[in-house]
């Protein structure tokens, strides 16, 4: 059964994403958080403890769809799914624009409901070469199953 495969997935790591300047940018103009730090790269550098412009924490926490996609690959028995919120967010730790990021997955729990599943995600996004992670979070998505 799906909810049994899910409590008893080992950790997975999705692979690495970059917040490249091109991707803030787009972020920043969706967004309209113009904000120098994302966008001015001289400014950030002399103005903020960041040494130079860093990824909006919302893009970070955004690209957990796209890096849950790879998480799911190959589960049988889903036929769509959805954001169904957060227990906790915490931005531990800035990205500097430029650097890699990555999802680290591990199934919490899993709550079955009427043909869909709940499964309460533990996520850390990594920083490739970061000791501490750009965010922490409790993430739930709904799982609509076939049948």
């Amino acid at each position: 059964m799906l909810a049994d495969d899910l409590r008893d997935m080992a950790p997975r790591a999705s692979g690495w994403v970059a917040l490249d300047a091109a991707r803030v940018k787009l972020f920043a103009d969706a967004t309209e958080d113009w904000q120098f730090i994302h966008l001015d790269e001289e400014r950030s550098a002399a103005e903020t403890p960041f040494g130079g412009c860093v990824a909006h924490g919302f893009l970070t926490l955004s690209m957990l769809s796209k890096m849950s996609y790879e998480i799911m690959e190959g589960l049988e028995g889903v036929r769509s799914s959805i954001n169904y919120g957060f227990d906790r967010i915490r931005f531990v730790s800035p990205v500097r624009v430029g650097r890699r990021i990555r999802g680290r997955f591990t199934v919490a729990s899993v709550d079955e409901r009427d043909g869909c599943l709940d499964v309460h995600w533990d996520v850390e996004v990594e920083i490739e070469g970061a000791e501490r992670p750009a965010l922490a979070a409790n993430w739930i998505t709904r799982l609509y199953l076939d049948g």
